[in-house]
């Protein structure tokens, strides 16, 4: 069994950061791929940044490509999401989950998930 406890959401301006991060416990996760998803009210959960167990190979959405910066540190067993020029359209509650296919867009390919953290960016 693993537990992912996202931490680090909160209310930013728009134009602020935000660090995510994502840790596990239970059992590593250092031999999986990790993701990060969010969904905003009335909206689908979609996908915004993966990464490989390695840390070398790395996605993300076109939404927020050159603003977020996903990586990881498996000594520590916790993935990050470091969010910078954030915008009100990225408010959402964000979601680390365990990829069981690799690195993929896909929720499907994703068997554990966190509870959430929120990000409100105020405009």
């Amino acid at each position: 069994q693993v537990q992912l406890v996202e931490s680090g959401g909160g209310l930013v301006q728009a134009g602020g950061s935000l660090r995510l991060s994502c840790a596990a416990s239970g059992r590593t996760v250092s031999s999986y791929a990790m993701g990060w998803f969010r969904q905003a009210p009335g909206k689908e959960r979609e996908f915004v940044a993966g990464i490989s167990r390695t840390g070398d190979n790395t996605a993300y959405a076109d939404s927020v490509k050159g603003r977020f910066t996903i990586s990881r540190d498996n000594a520590k067993n916790t993935v990050y999401l470091q969010m910078n020029s954030l915008k009100p359209e990225d408010t959402a509650v964000y979601y680390c989950a365990r990829s069981i296919v690799g690195v993929t867009r896909t929720s499907r390919g994703y068997d554990y998930w966190g509870q959430g953290t929120q990000v409100t960016v105020s405009s």
